[in-house]
């Protein structure tokens, strides 16, 4: 907190003048009197994430909202006109709907209370001269901290020891390597030689005698000075660059910046940006604010009509005249719209809860269904998040692979296997090459999986080992090589991580760097872990620490006893085994390390090191790199050397000696092989990726990696694909960039790119940000994926933020969206379900509002009906019509909204976000629907009044019943039962917007038709040719059984209505009916002939269609995600720059009408590709 306090940051300062600068003394910490002041003075040492939306202003949000409004103001005139029945039922509507808003939105809130941390962590400082352990919000700046492994850092801190120290920066930088940290004075500016003099010059990830809030140590201890809490920490920083609001442009008040006339055009645009919000029109989602414009069009359509009314009855002014005005704006607001809204996301996100996708916020899952693009990290997201050994080299011998290793702290998980060398450092010597060809060996045939389990005890593993598997171990270890053999022992005691498997949790325990903990779990895989190694008497005398100057490591131990020569072939490792010495064991960078290497390779192949030979290594060492994987070389050798005692990094000797003693060691070194580290893809994530492409998304990979690491992930998982060579040379220089370069470019030049990349490496939090910006220019909705601190800026940014939920409580409240199992596959399910949910709001918004326009065309007409008192008679009642919007159509809409998601929902256009739910076909279809609803009930009105009764309509016949009112009540209740099945039917019609009802799923019956030829009641029902076609009907209507039962509960339900007595005649204002049940059955015929005739002319002339996405033909272009064999050098002989923007047009400027294309090759021949067929 004490930045001010600072003439630099104290990175650039000396540990001495950093504690001056803070008032603090480095042996004996601050004193109580200090602590107690700088209490007083600073903040707690928290960070300001949020604590979750308040109750009431998600009870204000949900009052607010724009069809409630609306609804309320229809509520005020009802009792205004003492009409209580009506306005009693629109309260009901009204306290429903805000219910449900409310609750739902009230309880995403808690869940996510539940996943923010509870727990403070402790902090060890210095007080008084004394250690002492306290909370993290206690921690002050100016304390002096002591870390040891596994502590995580409490605040931002400039080291004065680091014994070994290195701290994973992961959530915060974005590399999953963890930093080893110095107490350096002189910090090198990156690419110089020269000492950084200012903060500009250094980033975060390179400030390396700092330590910083919220990581977490992984190895060795330290000690550091308290230089920043809370949210002056740099994770502090971050968190707060997540919640500044950003003003919009245009919004100054400055005149002497923008001219004398911007603090009246500033003012307008905050008025009209105030007046929005409070509208619903200028926030939330784009189908928010549509919604809510519907709901003040609709509102101001009720008004002209009432107008209407007034003008049609001489603007008399009676309750009769008013209560017909209610009506008709009753009629063309969608009462259930906001009620049927919110019950339909619930249920989207109870589904998506149990897929592990938890909603913070209701209007992310309407967003999905548009995203274009998806930016994600890499570290935990892509990828495991932890470190395996992938390759291991071995000269003059094998290269040892592990495949499908889904955890990589578990050794029993995977597969080893090997092939032999077809080039090897010896033929680069001698031109002698192993002719002799060894089969693949698959090590999980050779190993014990009692054996595994390592850390059992060695009496307890061997008791619980059935004599088989005894015999297996003895096969495994006689067919072990020595050379194979020499690299897991030197791997092994090398190294301070531990490996361990936990009896009570059933699971693997690690503890240590990420880097170590993958060389012990491949050790462990053939039952050479540290641990079993020291219990047969490997004893360690000395460590030399990880040094980041020298960058390596390395022990010294004691053999076994009882080994008597290299040439015994019975004891572990005998083969490199000198008992008169200790063994120095060496792991590190490869060219730190070979340059001390003398020899490579053991036994009769072990050779004496040259130019060829070490050329050949470093080949070996970029192939590996080139394959994303951090190589490390591992050697040994005999030392003559004696230590009395043993000791650990520092003794009590002058650092000069140490230094001469650690090249004394250090020197003539046999190289032994190669490893290859890496941060393993999820399993899943390729195909998701590949799904994503089929949808029409591309996914954009920002990370804090190495380029060629990023580089290779990407290839990987497919967001590249294997030969850049496909791509045009404009595209494939840009497709994969540096954060530096990336930063460099202006938002022109950016927007000038072809393409803008798929990969951005060494990301900053800044590069990510401008990285959304640009997309959003481009047209692009996206959506943000991280779990680190480093994410959150542009989580918050971005149109959907998703966090992973063992991510950072900064990511997390910054988010939308939070998966609970960090998976990316997760990603894609939340996608589908948010396509799926947008498509069923797209049926129950048409099935809403094509009975409202029904209703209103119906009323309209109804002007025309004048009775003897001169006033317009109700074709329907009032309440008739709040029950129709109410109830009848509430409950299939409520069905329409659990509709399955369609077989082809993963590959169509993402939703254009600038028309949403609104399409030209949901328009269309809801004026001819709806002008068909209104003429078939005027028909029958018109019938039952003039054909069968002379066109009598009474008098006062919208308020009670007489005599004189018989045709007109029975009218009503024909009208109101026609009306009611309509809108029923409707709701099976809409179950797809271009199939016909009989033919919903077209295909299904052919599917297994071997296995159900003669059908499944034995009888050959379904071949039958009348009853196959009825049975295929009902299936199909069956599968949404609330959506069935609601469509014949609500059919049946109009019997009561009409015939209840006081019930039908006091409030529904009808009477019960015979003959006219036959106009409303025949009616019904007509309307869902009409649908269906509809829906043949749209498909039949392609009318209104909604667009696949715009995938590359097999053999024309790469898609993300494809598998790796249509991705090769074929591709060069047709790839074009047209066939490339097949896919990669989603991101660049047109990216509404590249989606909205339809593919011409629909119909192409020939045999589908996996990720590539056009949909």
């Amino acid at each position: 907190m004490a930045a001010e306090a600072f003439p630099k940051h104290p990175f650039l300062l000396s540990a001495e003048d950093t504690a001056k600068a803070l008032h603090t003394d480095l042996e004996t910490g601050l004193t109580t009197a200090q602590v107690n002041e700088l209490q007083q003075t600073y903040p707690r040492n928290e960070l300001d994430v949020g604590e979750g939306v308040p109750w009431y202003k998600i009870l204000t949000k949900q009052v607010l909202n724009a069809m409630i409004i609306v609804l309320a103001l229809a509520m005020a005139l009802s009792f205004g006109i003492k009409d209580y029945i009506e306005g009693g039922v629109l309260v009901f509507v009204i306290v429903l709907n805000v219910t449900i808003g409310f609750w739902q939105e009230y309880r995403a809130e808690k869940r996510m209370d539940a996943l923010r941390a509870l727990s403070s962590p402790s902090a060890m400082v210095l007080r008084d001269g004394k250690t002492q352990v306290i909370s993290n919000p206690d921690v002050v700046p100016g304390d002096i901290v002591l870390l040891k492994m596994g502590d995580t850092v409490p605040a931002d801190l400039r080291m004065f020891e680091a014994m070994n120290l290195a701290c994973e920066e992961g959530q915060l930088t974005g590399e999953s390597i963890p930093v080893e940290k110095s107490t350096d004075n002189a910090i090198l500016a990156p690419g110089t030689e020269k000492p950084a003099t200012t903060e500009q010059e250094v980033g975060i990830g390179d400030r390396i005698n700092m330590a910083y809030a919220t990581t977490v140590v992984r190895k060795g201890r330290g000690r550091g000075i308290v230089t920043a809490t809370g949210m002056r920490t740099e994770v502090g920083k971050i968190a707060a660059s997540t919640s500044k609001k950003q003003r919009k442009e245009g919004r100054s008040m400055n005149w002497r910046k923008h001219g004398k006339k911007q603090p009246i055009v500033g003012l307008a645009k905050r008025t009209y940006d105030l007046v929005g919000k409070f509208l619903g029109l200028t926030e939330g989602t784009p189908l928010q604010r549509k919604l809510s414009a519907l709901a003040y069009v609709l509102f101001g359509c009720a008004v002209v009509l009432a107008m209407v009314v007034f003008g049609v009855n001489r603007f008399d002014l009676r309750n009769e005249v008013i209560i017909y005005a209610t009506s008709l704006g009753i009629a063309i607001i969608p009462e259930s719209l906001v009620a049927v809204l919110t019950i339909t996301m619930v249920v989207a996100v109870t589904v998506m809860r149990k897929a592990n996708v938890v909603v913070r916020d209701l209007s992310a899952l309407e967003a999905l269904g548009g995203v274009t693009n998806i930016c994600s990290d890499k570290t935990g997201t892509l990828t495991e998040g932890a470190m395996i050994v992938r390759q291991a080299w071995i000269p003059f011998s094998h290269m040892y692979t592990v495949h499908d290793s889904q955890k990589p702290n578990d050794p029993t998980k995977g597969r080893v296997s090997h092939s032999l060398q077809t080039e090897v450092p010896r033929a680069a010597e001698s031109g002698a090459v192993k002719e002799k060809e060894e089969p693949p060996r698959d090590y999980d045939n050779e190993r014990s999986a009692a054996v595994l389990k390592f850390d059992v005890p060695e009496a307890k593993l061997n008791a619980k080992a059935p004599p088989a598997q005894h015999e297996e171990l003895k096969q495994s270890e006689t067919e072990m090589t020595d050379q194979l053999e020499a690299f897991l022992l030197s791997a092994a005691l090398c190294n301070l991580a531990t490996v361990r498997y936990d009896e009570e949790d059933d699971k693997w325990q690690t503890t240590g760097e990420p880097t170590e903990i993958a060389l012990q779990v491949f050790a462990h895989r053939f039952n050479q872990g540290k641990k079993m190694l020291e219990s047969k008497g490997w004893k360690q005398l000395a460590e030399f620490p990880f040094d980041s100057s020298i960058k390596r490591m390395s022990v010294i131990y004691d053999a076994p006893q009882g080994v008597s020569s290299p040439s015994s072939s019975s004891s572990s490792s005998s083969s490199i085994i000198d008992t008169s010495n200790s063994m120095v064991f060496t792991k590190g960078a490869v060219e730190r390390v070979l340059d001390l290497c003398s020899h490579i390779g053991i036994g009769a192949d072990q050779q004496p090191i040259s130019d060829a030979l070490k050329e050949n290594v470093l080949q070996q060492m970029n192939a590996l790199a080139s394959q994303g994987q951090r190589v490390l070389a591992i050697a040994y050798r005999p030392w003559k050397g004696h230590f009395s005692a043993p000791l650990h990094s520092k003794s009590a000797s002058t650092a000069a000696q140490d230094d001469a003693l650690r090249k004394d060691v250090e020197e003539g070194l046999t190289l032994v092989g190669l490893a290859g580290i890496y941060d393993p893809p999820r399993r899943e994530t390729r195909p998701s990726i590949g799904e994503c492409s089929r949808a029409g998304i591309k996914v954009h990979m920002l990370t804090g990696d190495h380029p060629e690491t990023a580089k290779a992930i990407a290839k990987e998982v497919g967001i590249l694909p294997r030969n850049l060579g496909v791509l045009p040379d404009a595209v494939a220089r840009s497709i994969v960039q540096k954060a530096t370069d990336f930063d460099k470019m202006t938002d022109a030049e950016i927007d000038a790119l072809e393409e803008l990349p798929l990969v951005i490496a060494r990301c900053a939090p800044d590069t990510k940000t401008r990285m959304i910006e640009a997309l959003r220019r481009r047209g692009a909705f996206m959506a943000m994926t991280g779990d680190g601190v480093n994410d959150a800026p542009s989580l918050s940014r971005a149109d959907v933020g998703i966090a992973m939920g063992s991510g950072s409580d900064v990511a997390k409240s910054a988010s939308k969206i939070v998966l609970t199992d960090d998976q990316f596959n997760s990603i894609v399910a939340a996608i589908r379900e948010g396509r799926r949910m947008f498509d069923n709001i797209q049926k129950f918004v048409l099935h809403l509002l094509t009975s409202n326009v029904g209703e209103v065309i119906l009323l309209i007409a109804g002007l025309g009906f004048i009775d003897g008192s001169g006033f317009s008679v109700f074709p329907v009642s009032p309440l008739q019509i709040i029950w129709i919007n109410m109830v009848t159509s509430s409950f299939p809409a409520f069905g329409l909204g659990r509709e399955d998601a369609a077989r082809d929902v993963m590959r169509k256009a993402p939703q254009d976000k600038r028309r949403g739910v609104f399409t030209n076909q949901i328009i269309v279809d809801m004026m001819v629907y709806g002008i068909m609803m209104g003429a078939c009930t005027m028909a029958t009105f018109c019938v039952i009044i003039y054909g069968a009764n002379g066109g009598s309509l009474g008098e006062d016949c919208n308020t009670e019943y007489s005599d004189g009112c018989e045709a007109v009540f029975r009218a009503r209740a024909a009208t109101f039962a026609e009306l009611t099945w309509l809108i029923l039917v409707s709701a099976w019609e809409f179950k797809s917007l271009r199939r016909s009802m009989f033919d919903l799923n077209p295909g299904e019956d052919n599917e297994g038709e071997g296995e159900r030829e003669g059908g499944s009641d034995g009888n050959g029902l379904l071949q039958r040719p009348l009853l196959a076609p009825l049975v295929s009907v009902c299936r199909d209507l069956y599968a949404n059984r609330f959506l069935f039962w609601s469509v014949i509960l609500g059919a049946l339900s109009v019997f009561p209505v009409v015939y209840i007595p006081v019930l039908n005649t006091k409030f529904f204002k009808h009477k019960g009916i015979s003959w006219e049940w036959a106009l409303a059955v025949g009616f019904t015929a007509v309307y869902v002939a009409g649908i269906e005739a509809w829906k043949f002319v749209k498909r039949r002339f392609s009318l209104l269609e909604d667009r696949a996405a715009m995938l590359p033909r097999r053999g024309e272009a790469w898609g993300q995600g494809a598998p790796d064999e249509v991705q090769g050098p074929r591709f060069r002989k047709t790839m074009s720059m047209s066939s490339f923007r097949t896919w990669a047009s989603f991101s660049k400027r047109d990216t509404g009408e590249s989606m909205s294309r339809y593919s011409s090759s629909r119909g192409c021949q020939g045999p589908p590709v996996q990720g590539v067929e056009h949909v």
